[in-house]
């Protein structure tokens, strides 16, 4: 296939898989000044769906980087309501939300960590009443990705610069299952097997997981009783089968959020508002991280972690095999998106309600009450590698869940 036929197909898969435009259905596209022309295919197949209306909120790379080293701190701290009131409305509607993003890793090196943490903080705080829309799955929602320049730049600084772009846009459609015959197919199969897997960790219902690795990882998790694992797709409560990430590769849950234990070591950087924390591990005592170690950025991590008082609690265990399209790429793609899925992770903060049975009807108090975390945050950091061994443990007995980076049932 040329290169045009890859990109309808791409196209077509968050129409059709991703968001899963729905007839009379609004959608809401959240993206930048980089992705316009991808997001103009997105608009056409949305409304050729049945989309009532399609509604592209663009944002640009470097009037942002401006904003963030020029604007007053006053005006950083102003929160609009209108903001807010616009999102609930769509979500009112039953709107879907589509975010396009084209990563630029380096866009915020030159901002202080400090006006960056006011930024995160104060836009948390204005878009909690929001976040439960997608948290809780009572929207369909997903997030893709387009190269940009500056992205493609950092992940293949080998490549002649000319053919950078054109590669990473192969690199994005070999990863999303768009670049053989019969895409369909290809997301059927892999929908199949990642399902598989969640029924079968559904139904032990382990107790706890044990996670070490040849950096050092002896880190134990436990489980909230009635916890579910989710993969692949998920159902909107508004009745819509939505694949959160394009790509995706994680099968994940929520722990118990006072039963973590041990310390465990990154394996990839995490990308914070355009820096990089790099070579970090983190201590967790009785569910929260106690202590913050980083070779780049420290600082930046450790204030991530006190945005409020569960901030430095986990909020998603998340597995994914070594042997992946992403993994198996050898690239380290500085985006989260891509990055979390190649490798185990963990994230901190909001845990997703809709990972434990009733989460979604629960209460903030219950789903506490029930070892669910909430935060104003949700970070996702990358722990796993071909060298990464989890055990799982029900009725004191140990059922291997990976072995050397991969499932092993």
């Amino acid at each position: 296939m040329n290169f045009e036929d890859k990109l309808k197909n791409y196209a077509k898969v968050v129409i059709e898989r991703g968001i899963n435009v729905q007839k009379g259905m609004p959608l809401v596209i959240n993206t930048s000044t980089q992705a316009m022309d991808f997001v103009r295919k997105l608009t056409e197949l949305a409304y050729e769906r049945g989309a009532s209306e399609v509604i592209v909120r663009i944002h640009d790379d470097e009037c942002d980087r401006m904003s963030a080293m020029m604007m007053s701190e006053e005006a950083i701290k102003h929160a609009p309501e209108w903001k807010l009131d616009m999102m609930l409305d769509f979500a009112e509607r039953k709107a879907g939300f589509l975010s396009v993003i084209a990563p630029n890793p380096s866009l915020m090196k030159d901002v202080s960590p400090e006006r960056l943490m006011l930024m995160r903080s104060v836009n948390a705080n204005l878009m909690k009443p929001f976040q439960k829309y997608t948290m809780n799955d009572i929207n369909p929602w997903c997030v893709v990705a387009v190269p940009s320049k500056a992205w493609a730049d950092k992940v293949l600084p080998d490549v002649s610069e000319d053919k950078r772009i054109s590669e990473l846009w192969d690199l994005i459609f070999k990863i999303v299952r768009v670049d053989g015959s019969d895409p369909d197919k290809a997301w059927d199969d892999f929908e199949n097997t990642i399902q598989e897997k969640a029924k079968y960790l559904n139904e032990m219902q382990f107790e706890k997981l044990h996670y070490s690795s040849k950096l050092g990882t002896d880190l134990t998790i436990e489980m909230p009783k009635n916890h579910l694992w989710i993969g692949g797709s998920s159902m909107s409560e508004t009745g819509v089968r939505f694949t959160a990430n394009i790509p995706t590769e994680e099968i994940f849950s929520a722990p118990k959020r006072d039963g973590v234990s041990g310390i465990v070591y990154a394996t990839k950087p995490l990308s914070l508002s355009g820096k990089l924390v790099e070579n970090f591990s983190l201590r967790f005592e009785h569910g929260k991280c106690v202590e913050v170690k980083a070779e780049k950025n420290q600082k930046l991590l450790e204030d991530l972690i006190a945005t409020d008082e569960n901030a430095c609690m986990l909020g998603e265990v998340a597995l994914v095999q070594n042997d992946s399209p992403i993994s198996n790429s050898k690239k380290l793609f500085y985006s989260t998106l891509f990055d979390e899925n190649a490798s185990c992770h963990l994230a901190f903060g909001a845990a997703y309600p809709t990972c434990i049975e009733g989460g979604a009807a629960m209460s903030e108090e219950e789903l506490l009450k029930n070892g669910i975390n909430d935060s104003k945050i949700h970070v996702d950091f990358m722990i796993g590698d071909e060298t990464t061994e989890i055990i799982g443990y029900k009725d004191n007995k140990e059922y291997k869940i990976f072995e050397k980076g991969n499932w092993a049932f």
